[in-house]
Parts: C-alpha cells; structure tokens; sequence
C-alpha cells in the first residue's frame, strides 16, 4: 500500500475509533448501531467494517483503547512519586477518579464485561491497569514494604474492590464527594499490606 493510502487507511480507522467511542460512551452499546458510527465519522459502513470487521470487533477496539488510556493515567500517577508506596496510593486514586468519566464507567465497567465476555475484558484489564497494580505490589513486597501471600491474588481482590467503587462513583449524585469518601476507605484498606499491620507469623504463616 503506497505511503499516502497507509496514512489515509489509519487516519480513517482512528476517527472511527474516536466516533464510536463518544457514542458508546454516551448511549451504550445496544444502543448504537454501525450506520451510526459510519455517518458520524462521514466514512460508509463498509469502511467501518474493513479497519475492524462488525461492531463487536469496533466495540472490543473501543474498550481496549479506554483500558490503555486508563491505564496510561495509573502508571503515570504513580510514576510521578519517588516513593513505590506512595506511588502505589496515587495509582489507586488515579483509577477511581478515572471511573468518573463517562467513557470508563459506561464502556468498560459496564457494557465491556456483558458485551466481550469476562475472559476478554479480564485481559484488557490485566494488560492495562491490573498489571501496573501488580508489578507495584510486587515490587513492594520485595522491598519489604508489604506482606502478601500473593502478589498476583493480592492485586485481584484490590481490582475488583475498586471496580466495584468507580461504579459507586460513577452513579453517586456528587461522584466527587463520593471519590473522597471511598477514597478514604481504600486507603485504610491498602493500609493493612504494611508490615506494621500484621507481626510477622501472626497469621501462623511466613508472608513476603
């Protein structure tokens, strides 16, 4: 493909991508058909359907570049304190106050899981914000700043606490107040990985 079509071909994939997100985001899956998308980027639908093969495959391209972007903002959060436990705070903070927006709470946190199907989903999770949760947990169970039985166990349970709390933020009337609120919860909970709060043996088992 000459240089100019290949440049053209993905200037018309990204502002597909970029119409179907808005609208997903704004009206939800079901609600959105490809004519739609089609008419809103001003591409015909059987453009639509060569750059990403129907509307479940549009749908999966659209989730998978909101899991990145939300992800993007955790990594650069917690990438912007020296210290590996405050970057871990400021990671987790970063993901809810991503649940917030429209796009994150509407496509991937509810539509993505129904449409995709969980083991799809899992993975766009898992290679965006879930794997940035464990490789923090990880490295600070090796610095001894944390006690876990699992890294990998230990950062499932904290992704699924705060999916479920971007959801109750997302549908809260003030979802700021309701950020700090939870926040503030999320905080005592993560608390409870340092070693002060759990004397070594104390559970009967050695922790790392």
């Amino acid at each position: 493909m000459p240089r100019a079509s290949k440049e053209q071909s993905e200037a018309t994939a990204r502002r597909v991508l970029a119409t179907a997100t808005t609208l997903f985001a704004e009206r939800g899956y079901a609600a959105v058909g490809l004519e739609e998308v089609a008419a809103a980027a001003d591409v015909t639908r059987g453009a639509v359907y060569h750059h990403y093969a129907g509307k479940m495959g549009l749908f999966e391209a659209v989730a998978d570049a909101v899991a990145q972007r939300v992800g993007s903002a955790v990594a650069a959060a917690a990438d912007a304190e020296p210290d590996p436990w405050a970057g871990l705070l400021a990671g987790c903070r970063a993901f809810l106050a991503a649940g917030v927006t429209d796009d994150t709470r509407r496509i991937l946190l509810i539509d993505a899981p129904a449409v995709l199907g969980w083991q799809t989903w899992h993975g766009q999770d898992a290679r965006a914000s879930a794997r940035h949760l464990q490789d923090a947990i990880e490295a600070l169970a090796a610095r001894g700043d944390v006690r876990v039985h699992s890294a990998a166990g230990t950062a499932a349970l904290l992704s699924g606490a705060m999916n479920e709390a971007a959801l109750r933020i997302a549908a809260a009337p003030d979802p700021a107040s309701e950020l700090e609120i939870l926040w503030r919860d999320l905080e005592r909970l993560l608390s409870g990985l340092r070693p002060h709060a759990l004397p070594d043996g104390a559970d009967g088992h050695r922790t790392r």
